[in-house]
C-alpha cells in the first residue's frame, strides 16, 4: 500500500527533499541522512522524506538492496527535541504529507528488501529505531551509540521495541534505564553491529555485503521478510508505544529534562 496519497511515487525525481537525499546504482538504492548541521535529528517533514523512500525502495522492482547512510560525523542525534518542544523546522520540501500517521519502525519493517546501515557516525536515541531495522550494520570503530532519553526525562519506547529483536531483554532494559552509551565493540556484542572495520575499508565491505546478496533470488528474500515482518507483527506494539512516547514527552519531566538540555545543566527532578 502507497501510504503517500495521490502521490505517484515514481515520480521521485521530481520532488524536492531538503532532509534526505538519494542514490540508485547497480540495483543498490542508497537512502541518506542529509541534516548533518542538526547532526540528523529527526523531525516530522524530514521522517515523511524517509519513509518517501522507503516506499520507493519497496515498490521499484529493479531495487535489490536498500543502503542506508548519514552525512557528517553523527549518523542520527535521535528525535528533534525542538520538534517535541512544538517548534518546527523550516523547509522547502515537496515530498507530500502521508494519508496516515508515519510510524518510523513501521515503515522500515515494511521495506521487505535486505536494507545494510553504513554505520560511520555517531548514533543517539530515535535514530536506533532506523539501524536496528536494518538487516545489517557495518560499522567503523570509533563510533559512539547511546540511549539518552531517561536524562531528558523521558523513555526510549519505540526505540525499546524495535531493539527487543536484537538484544538480549535483561540487557536492552538495564541500557534504556542507565542511559549509557556503547562502542562499537560492545555494540557488537549485544548483536547490533554486524561487522566493525576501519574507516578506509568501511565501502570494499559494504561492497561484499551487497555483492553477496544480490547474487541470490530477490522475490524469494522480498517473500521471507515480509514473512518474517508478518510473524512477528509489531504495528500494535508501535501504535501502544507511539501513545506513551507521547504521553511520556508531555509530561513534567520531559520538559524539565528537554528544557534543562537546552539550557546545557543538569535536569532537576520532582
Amino acid at each position: 500500500m502507497n501510504v503517500f496519497e495521490n502521490c505517484d511515487i515514481k515520480k521521485i525525481n521530481s520532488l524536492v527533499f531538503d532532509f534526505m537525499d538519494y542514490k540508485y546504482e547497480d540495483h543498490v538504492f542508497s537512502i541518506i541522512l542529509n541534516r548533518p548541521q542538526k547532526k540528523n535529528a529527526l523531525h516530522p517533514q524530514m521522517i515523511n522524506e524517509l519513509a518517501f523512500l522507503c516506499q520507493y525502495a519497496q515498490f521499484e522492482k529493479k531495487v535489490k538492496v536498500v543502503l542506508i547512510k548519514a552525512v557528517g560525523d553523527v549518523f542520527c542525534a535521535g528525535f528533534d527535541l525542538s520538534s517535541m518542544s512544538g517548534k518546527t523546522a523550516k523547509t522547502k520540501s515537496t515530498v507530500p504529507n502521508p494519508k496516515i500517521k508515519i510510524i518510523l519502525g513501521e515503515i522500515l519493517n515494511k521495506l521487505y528488501k535486505p536494507k545494510i546501515c553504513q554505520l560511520d557516525g555517531d548514533l543517539y536515541a530515535g535514530g536506533l529505531l532506523i539501524v536496528s531495522s536494518c538487516n545489517y550494520v557495518v560499522s567503523t570503530q570509533n563510533i559512539i551509540i547511546g540511549l539518552p532519553e531517561v536524562k531528558r526525562g523521558i523513555f526510549p519506547f519505540q526505540v525499546m521495541e524495535s531493539l527487543f529483536k536484537v538484544i538480549n531483554y535483561k540487557k536492552l532494559i538495564d541500557w534504556c534505564i542507565r542511559g549509557y552509551n556503547l562502542d562499537a565493540s560492545k555494540a557488537k556484542d549485544f548483536g547490533l553491529i554486524d561487522e566493525i572495520v576501519d574507516s578506509d575499508e568501511l565501502e570494499k565491505s559494504i561492497k561484499s555485503w551487497i555483492s553477496e546478496i544480490i547474487q541470490n533470488s530477490t522475490q524469494a528474500i522480498s517473500l521471507g521478510l515480509e514473512c518474517a515482518d508478518n510473524l512477528y507483527n509489531s504495528s500494535n506494539n508501535h501504535k501502544y508505544l507511539s501513545k506513551m512516547l507521547k504521553k511520556s514527552s508531555e509530561s513534567k519531566d520531559a520538559k524539565e529534562g528537554i528544557k534543562a538540555f537546552f539550557d546545557g545543566r543538569k535536569p532537576k527532578w520532582d
